[in-house]
């Protein structure tokens, strides 16, 4: 079986569609929120907690899994740890929500 995670909640590949492990609904018709800040992402597609980062392409604050947070600036990736220090930091310097 193969196995995700969004939003730090389990999802399972099964009958050609990506499920909630713990509520066997298509993560598709039910977007959970995140397992770390309990709310759904912005509109834009954003972590809540995170908002628009200055400087970054990409991010994850990780839901609830540090070892899945990243930030992504071009093409260098900073994961876990680390990647949560840095949110904190563009956070204070000028993230929006």
């Amino acid at each position: 079986m193969i196995t995700s995670y969004t939003n730090g909640n389990k999802i399972v590949f099964k009958n050609n569609q990506w499920i909630y492990e713990d509520i066997k609904d298509s993560m598709f018709n039910n977007v959970k929120p995140c397992k770390q800040c309990n709310k759904k992402p912005t509109i834009e597609g954003y972590d809540n907690c995170l908002g628009k980062l200055p400087l970054v392409t990409n991010a994850c604050c990780g839901h609830g899994l540090n070892k899945n947070a990243y930030v992504q600036f071009g093409k260098i990736f900073i994961r876990g740890k680390q990647a949560i220090i840095i949110q904190k930091i563009l956070k204070n310097k000028g993230g929006k929500k």
